[in-house]
Order: C-alpha cells, then structure tokens, then sequence
C-alpha cells in the first residue's frame, strides 16, 4: 500500500505546476526512498535551462531533456520526504549492510568444494605498484660452449690405434646498442675465443697440441641513412695465444700476434631481421679500408709467410673489405650461423667463411658441425689446394647461453 500510494503522490506532484518539462523515467518512481541529504531547491531549479552559448552539432535538446528529468526526479524525491516522512523506510547512515559474497573453491584430488570469503584488500594497505619498464640502452648476448671427443684403445686392440681426447671451447660476447632506444644509432660489439685442444699421439715432444686458437674482436658504429642502412666504421682484430709447433721438432709456426690482424674500414653497412627474429642479417662494405699485419716474432717466426717483408714486424696496407653476417633458426633447436669476410688491396685477395651448424638435443647439450673455408693469395700456392684453405670439425658437448634481451 505503501507503494502504491508512493506512486499516486508522485503523479500529483509530476501534474502539479511542473507540465512545462520533461517528464522522469517512470522506473525510477517504483524506487525505495532513501533519506541521504536535503537539498533545498526552488521551482526557477526546475524550468528549462538557459540555452548555453555553445552548441552541438546534432542539437542540444535531448542535453536539456535529460538535464530536466534529473533536476525534476530530484525535486520531487525531497518535496515527497519532506512533506512525507514516513513513507521513507530507509536511511543512508542506518542501512544494514549487504549480504556477503563466497568463493567456491574446488579441490579434484579430495573432491571436496571450499566456500569462503573472498580475499578483499583492506583500505589501508597500499595498492600494489606495477613495476616500471626499464630501458636498455645495451644489449648483451653471451654463448658458451664445450665440446669434447675421447676415445681409449688397449694396447691389445686387433686395429691398432692410439687413446685421445680433443676438447673445443667456444665463449662468444655480444653488446649491441638497443635499437629501439636509440632508432639512429648503430653499435655492435662481437667478442670471440675458440680454444681447442688434443692428445698428440703421434708427436714425441709433446703429449698435447693446440688445434684451434682463434681471438676475434669486431665492431660497428653507423649512422643510419635510410631504411636499414647505415654509414658506418667498421673494425676486425684477430690472433692467437699459444704457440704452435711442426709435429716432432721446435720449429714455430705461429705465436701471440704472429700473427695478429688489424683492419679498419669506412663504408655502408645494411642491418636487418625478420618480424619474430629468426633470420638476422648483416653486412658490411667498406670502399675505403686499412689493413695491418702484425708478427711480433721475426726471431722464431719467418714474418714472410705471413705476406710482411723479412726483417718487419708489420705491413700496412690500403684497399677494401667486405663482411656479411646471417643466422637462421629454422627451427627451436636447429640453427645456421656465418660469417663471410673478404679483403683486398688490388695486388692480392684474402677471405674467410665460417659457417657453424648447430642442433641441440637438450637446453644445455648440443652437436656443431664447424666448417672453414680460407682464401689466401698472399700463402705459397699448395699443388692439392692453390691457394684453398679447408678445416672441419664435429663435436659433442655442453652449451650455455645468457642474454639480456
């Protein structure tokens, strides 16, 4: 009854002076009275606005519409409370709280439902921050790997043979400036070490050997130009550690910077990947290049096989140089790396190109087929392979890998 005599008051007082304005949602009259504030209106609060100086592009009366069913709902709300108290059952500040919400938890393993209260953050603890993104103005890429054969033979075996054991270890460090930081700019930073070592079972002055023994350092800072390319300095220095030695005599055939190779070039490099970062590519030209040879032992060492004149430690030369770099993921665990570099000083040609097969069985073990093929016209020309140089190795071991990309 209540309600419904609610309902009537609120009809006398839509029909009783107020017939010039926009009539209120009828549902909002089937609401409960809630005594919250007074207000004190005037009847000048509920007459059509004055039209604003500003318009809109598709009309302003359904603006004013609205603006006077809210001003109408709310003058009638408090003439009907005040005029009526007790037809307001409730009050803001006495109102009984709502029901509480459960969570249903289900547990398989029991086969059991758990009903509780939802966790709800109490209002004086702190909101959890999201963290920040830091930027990166370096990105570094370390992989390291150790590869190693073994192979034991008693000295009954009806083939014959010798024990041995080879081991390759392989650290490469990559810091790069980040691109996406700095969108003009182009610095990469390569640094690499190849040590391997075997039994020398067939030296009687040794019991061990250094197969490989190999120092690279590279680097490119660009500007770029447009798109993917960039102008650009480039710089290569290798050489070795250890000395190295004919089998069964004293006679050296390399040492640390005997040789050792410095080349600096300016030119165009062009830098590009794939949208996900499967395939890299990277290549650089440099027109204008400097190139020095280095053998720091002209004592043990004959500074000629090296393309230096008897009796120099160096030779400096002009030309240009050429290094391209790709890898390619053809899949998560199967990749192909390379390198090709090419120098020439328009008297004679010298390249390398590395390629480095890898397959991993697992995160931390893998398989690499290493093949190196070398160009040297400066050498004396082999009758099997001119001026062809050609080494090979398979291997077996452990691989590790830490990036901050």
């Amino acid at each position: 009854m209540k309600r419904i005599s609610l309902l009537i008051l609120a009809a006398c007082a839509a029909l009783s002076g107020l017939a010039q304005t926009t009539a209120p949602d009828s549902a909002s009259l089937y609401m409960p009275l809630i005594f919250d504030s007074y207000s004190i209106t005037d009847s000048a609060a509920i007459q059509p606005a004055q039209q604003s100086p500003y318009t809109l592009d598709d009309g302003a009366q359904w603006l004013r519409d609205a603006q006077n069913r809210t001003q109408r709902y709310k003058a009638m709300r408090n003439r009907l409370m005040i005029n009526n108290p007790s037809l307001v059952p409730y009050n803001v500040s006495t109102l009984p709280e709502p029901p509480k919400e459960y969570a249903i938890k289900a547990d398989p393993k029991k086969s059991l439902l758990t009903v509780a209260p939802p966790a709800n953050v109490k209002p004086d603890e702190k909101p959890i921050e999201e963290p920040q993104m830091k930027l990166r103005n370096w990105l570094h890429t370390v992989n390291s790997s150790l590869n190693f054969t073994q192979a034991y033979i008693s000295g009954n075996w009806y083939q014959g043979g010798a024990n041995n054991m080879n081991i390759l270890g392989d650290v490469e460090w990559k810091c790069n400036l980040n691109t996406d930081v700095h969108t003009n700019w182009m610095f990469n930073n390569t640094l690499r070490y190849k040590l391997g070592v075997s039994t020398a079972h067939g030296d009687s002055l040794r019991n061990y050997m250094v197969n490989e023994d190999n120092f690279l350092f590279t680097s490119q800072l660009g500007y770029k130009a447009v798109k993917h390319w960039y102008y650009s300095a480039t710089m290569n220095f290798k050489t070795q550690f250890f000395n190295t030695y004919k089998t069964n005599t004293h006679t050296m055939k390399a040492a640390f910077l005997s040789p050792g190779e410095l080349n600096l070039g300016l030119g165009m490099t062009f830098s590009g990947k794939s949208a996900h970062g499967e395939r890299t590519f990277n290549l650089a030209i440099a027109p204008l290049s400097y190139n020095l040879k280095i053998c720091r032992d002209i004592v043990n060492l004959n500074p000629t096989s090296f393309n230096i004149e008897a009796g120099h430690h160096v030779k400096h030369s002009v030309g240009s140089n050429l290094e391209a770099k790709w890898v390619i993921n053809f899949t998560p665990t199967i990749s192909w790396s390379s390198r090709l570099y090419a120098f020439t000083d328009y008297d004679y040609v010298q390249g390398d190109w590395e390629n480095t097969f890898a397959f991993s069985i697992t995160r931390h073990l893998n398989t690499k087929i290493y093949t190196h093929l070398r160009y040297d016209k400066s050498r004396a020309r082999d009758e099997a392979w001119d001026y062809w140089q050609f080494k090979e190795i398979l291997s077996f071991g452990l691989s590790y890998r830490f990036s901050t990309n």
